[in-house]
């Protein structure tokens, strides 16, 4: 296969043209975005959805994650990443794969409905997981394509897949939240660094390889500026998988945590990896995926 998304194999940052779609679907009176949100969704490459859970989900999903964080001891020990020089649970991966809520809100129309519209095929989750960032310990997430590392180190082809954030806590200016660079995803830039094997050992907690350089990410942000993914809990942040973004630490007394799912389109599935040979373990990148049976209703029926 023709690597079109080649990085980490060069002396300089290269900022490259986009070779794929942003929207795979077309726009009809009966998908599940209006025709507003996906040209929005197109141009600047997030949306952000408000209102998209009733109440007690949210409470449901909020009290379902914080028994996981009271006692992770009860999940798999591989999929608990915690922050770097502390032991505070940064994320858990493979929560969809862990928990019988989280599979259902994965699986729910109200995500993954949008998710098959926008990519046009039928998705599995490539990943999921749920982040945390407690108060005055949650440290930061540096910018980053997500699509640069999942190209290169999980060998997905395209950029056919896109994530979804449902926040289970207030999402304000000031604990932390996400950021990005509008627009971005139409671009691709490419990263200096030979990839280590085995990078996810240490990439999960603090990501040194796969980031943009200082003056690109100037460029990026000089055109487009930079936007704070803020709402209130239970608000949808859907963003494509090649925008660039990372969030600032959280020094304040207010935690903020979201249940995170990557949508990848089936005909999209991953190949071998274009960078490091060794591939990352399932929790990180599934291999062995299932296409998502959508339901509809919601999450306390």
């Amino acid at each position: 296969m023709v690597d079109i998304y080649r990085s980490r194999c060069g002396a300089t940052s290269e900022l490259r043209e986009r070779h794929d779609p942003i929207i795979y679907g077309r726009w009809n009176p009966q998908a599940p975005l209006t025709q507003r949100q996906v040209e929005f969704y197109e141009r600047n490459g997030y949306l952000i959805l408000k209102n998209v859970f009733i109440d007690d989900e949210v409470k449901r999903l909020q009290e379902e994650a914080q028994s996981l964080i009271a006692d992770p001891a009860a999940m798999n020990q591989d999929t608990i990443i915690t922050e770097s020089g502390g032991n505070e649970v940064r994320s858990i991966f493979a929560i969809h794969q862990q928990n019988t809520l989280f599979a259902r809100l994965a699986a729910d129309q109200r995500l993954a409905g949008i998710a098959r519209f926008l990519l046009d095929d039928i998705p599995y989750i490539h990943q999921s997981r749920l982040n945390y960032k407690p108060g005055f310990a949650g440290k930061e997430f540096y910018w980053h394509s997500d699509f640069e590392t999942w190209h290169v180190e999980d060998g997905m082809p395209q950029m056919r897949a896109l994530s979804m954030s449902v926040l289970l806590a207030d999402n304000n200016e000031n604990n932390g939240p996400l950021l990005l660079i509008p627009g971005s995803h139409a671009s691709y830039i490419t990263c200096v660094g030979e990839t280590p094997e085995e990078h996810y050992r240490t990439s999960l907690r603090k990501q040194e390889y796969g980031v943009p350089d200082c003056d690109s990410l100037r460029h990026l942000a000089s055109m487009h500026g930079i936007e704070a993914m803020t709402g209130e809990a239970g608000t949808v942040v859907m963003f494509d998988c090649n925008i660039m973004h990372g969030s600032n630490s959280n020094i304040t007394p207010f935690p903020r945590s979201n249940a995170f799912f990557v949508y990848n389109a089936c005909s999209n599935a991953l190949v071998e990896p274009f960078g490091p040979k060794t591939q990352r373990p399932a929790f990180v990148a599934d291999r062995s995926f299932e296409p998502l049976c959508i339901v509809d209703g919601t999450l306390t029926e």
